[in-house]
């Protein structure tokens, strides 16, 4: 009954956590106006960065927070350890939703590319491009093992978890992190680029480098000189921006990094 349950839990976190993501893309995207984040501001402009500051806080202290080794196992010291990862997810999704319905805009327009423009579409070929670069990328990691999917379903079958081995496919062979590039290229690939809309690019941006350089120690300790090696040829954030160096690699690095 207890695999069950964590097992069920884990499909909740997930559902929302996947919620989450789609309403953020909509809301960015202004694919549903009605929940678009380029409305008339509510409040004054100081009011706004200050709600918005502690929203991108809360969101990214969590993140940092319980993605670290000793969080993790100070939460195994108290509830059961394949709910870990689901936790994590569902209170991740649960801070996203409250980061994009809860975001104050300001006003003031950057740009704005009409409708009947080429480049309108370019923009936001651009920007779906962005969002399924993440989409597949969650699935080139292992997109059930992401979001703790995989933890409850081996538990719920009395198989024990392996964890994940290091592979460069696809995207990765070109980007330490392309799940963030993608987020990032969806974020600043837009037709109308307000304030409120820079605003909150800007603050995910941040988010982004800040976790990745924290996510980056967490590799290089779990994979060693394979991380070093990849880290070394491939750049971190933004495709074809790293020349290559020569780094000393034995066989099996190599054999790892084709």
């Amino acid at each position: 009954m207890k695999k069950i349950l964590m097992f069920t839990y884990s499909i909740v976190a997930y559902l929302i956590a996947f919620g989450s993501i789609l309403f953020w893309i909509a809301s960015v995207g202004n694919l549903v106006p009605a929940i678009g984040i380029d409305q008339e501001p509510q409040m004054s402009t100081l009011w706004a960065i200050l709600n918005n500051l502690l929203l991108i806080s809360l969101f990214g202290v969590q993140h940092s927070v319980m993605a670290r080794k000793w969080f993790k196992e100070l939460f195994i010291r108290y509830f059961p350890r394949p709910i870990e990862r689901s936790t994590f997810v569902l209170i991740s999704g649960l801070l996203l939703f409250n980061l994009v319905y809860n975001w104050q805009p300001i006003g003031g327009q950057i740009w704005r590319v009409e409708p009947d423009s080429v480049l309108f579409y370019v923009l936001y070929g651009l920007f779906f491009v962005g969002w399924a670069i993440l989409f597949i990328s969650s699935f080139l990691i292992n997109h059930f093992d992401l979001f703790g999917l995989r933890q409850t379903f081996l538990e719920l079958m009395g198989k024990p978890y392996t964890q994940l081995k290091f592979r460069v496919t696809l995207f990765y062979k070109y980007v330490r992190h392309p799940l963030y590039f993608g987020m990032l290229l969806g974020m600043w690939a837009t037709p109308n680029m307000t304030v409120t809309h820079l605003a909150f690019a800007i603050a995910i941006s941040a988010y982004v480098i800040v976790g990745t350089l924290f996510e980056e120690k967490d590799l290089m300790n779990e994979f060693g000189d394979t991380y070093k090696a990849y880290q070394a040829k491939k750049p971190m954030l933004i495709p074809f921006t790293k020349w290559r160096k020569r780094v000393n690699q034995s066989p099996m690095v190599k054999e790892e990094l084709k």
